[in-house]
């Protein structure tokens, strides 16, 4: 049975920090070399749900027959590391706010970066194991940093959502799944423990053991399983917690700078975790062209990685004239604020 993506959305808040201001307001003469120039910064009124409810009505709307797809939704995957309840989904609210069935399998997600990917994961598994018709899954966060360290100048917010199905008269699939697989180990590289406003980080410690190795042994086994090779694919997303680690897991793995040119929106959008690797997939599928095929490994700390393969299909083409907002319309938007506006921002 064919299943894969059959409509998607997304959310970026208009406000933005660039990489300079955020040295200037800590009394630091220059930026780390991370290859961002800014990042994204949630507004007052902005959290998980509400970019998690906007990215997914974005994504109804922009399917065949909104009213009738909401209506065969049968699960809701919400992955984050920033739900704004301890204890209480985000998922019911976001599912309330959408007007879908109250027959739902629903669950919020929490693996550091990858947990929108899982929750995508999950959804197709429901549908190729033929219990639901269609299913939601959601990336979205409000990333935190401590002032002065290193991710302040990555963390950020946004969110994608992409509701997944086989091909039927309603829907029509836009990128066919072809495969998928996942790769875990208790590498602590980043971590928060109850009380604690900000995470730690273990520095250089999360690079070669952490996100090198579970995006290489991801990847590396979905190709295995798939039979095929770097130069098969059109397109390759991997996680960006920065500018240079995708770059560098894209070579060390034999893909190449022109495979890449589509999925690195992290030099302006910055580290929004969760939804990262989900956005740069939007942005990929906003460009791509039937018959691409696109390779996409997220990875999260802690530590895992999961690694999908995608082929494009002609409905994307159809897709695109009922969009209405792309990954490059949010970016043209962007507006640059202060230090003092962003730390005020920050603290609540």
């Amino acid at each position: 049975m064919k299943v894969g993506i059959v409509t998607y959305g997304a959310y970026l808040p208009k406000l933005a920090i660039s990489a300079q201001e955020i040295a200037t307001g800590n009394g630091q003469t220059a930026t780390p070399d991370l290859g961002v120039k800014q990042k994204t910064v949630p507004d007052l009124d902005e959290d998980t749900i509400t970019i998690a409810t906007e990215a997914s009505q974005l994504a109804l709307l922009s399917a065949k027959s909104t009213d009738k797809l909401k209506k065969q939704i049968g699960c809701l995957f919400i992955g984050s590391e920033s739900h704004p309840y301890a204890v209480k989904p985000s998922g019911t609210v976001v599912a309330s706010a959408l007007g879908l069935p109250t027959d739902l399998s629903l669950a919020d997600l929490q693996f550091a970066c990858k947990a929108g990917t899982q929750g995508l994961q999950i959804a197709l598994m429901y549908v190729l194991a033929n219990q639901i018709k269609f299913g939601l899954a959601v990336g979205a966060d409000t990333a935190q940093a401590a002032p002065g360290d290193v991710l302040e100048y990555t963390a950020a917010a946004g969110g994608a959502a992409f509701v997944v199905g086989t091909n039927s008269s309603q829907e029509k699939i836009l990128a066919e799944l072809l495969g998928t697989s996942s790769y875990a180990t208790d590498t602590p590289d980043f971590w928060r423990r109850p009380q604690q406003t900000y995470p730690s980080h273990g520095g250089r410690f999360t690079g070669g053991p952490a996100y090198f190795a579970h995006i290489s042994q991801a990847t590396k086994a979905l190709l295995k399983k798939l039979d095929l090779k770097p130069e098969d694919f059109t397109y390759a997303v991997f996680h960006t917690p920065n500018g240079k680690f995708p770059v560098a897991a894209a070579k060390q793995l034999g893909f190449n700078k022109k495979q890449l040119s589509q999925s690195l929106i992290v030099e302006k959008v910055g580290n929004t975790y969760a939804a990262a690797t989900l956005l740069a997939l939007a942005n990929v599928l906003d460009h791509a062209k039937p018959g691409d095929k696109i390779l996409m490994t997220s990875y999260g700390s802690g530590a895992g990685a999961d690694s999908f393969a995608f082929v494009c299909t002609p409905a994307l083409l159809e897709f695109r004239k009922r969009q209405s907002t792309t990954i490059q319309d949010y970016l043209a938007r962007l507006q640059l604020i202060n230090y003092l506006e962003y730390r005020q921002r920050s603290r609540q």
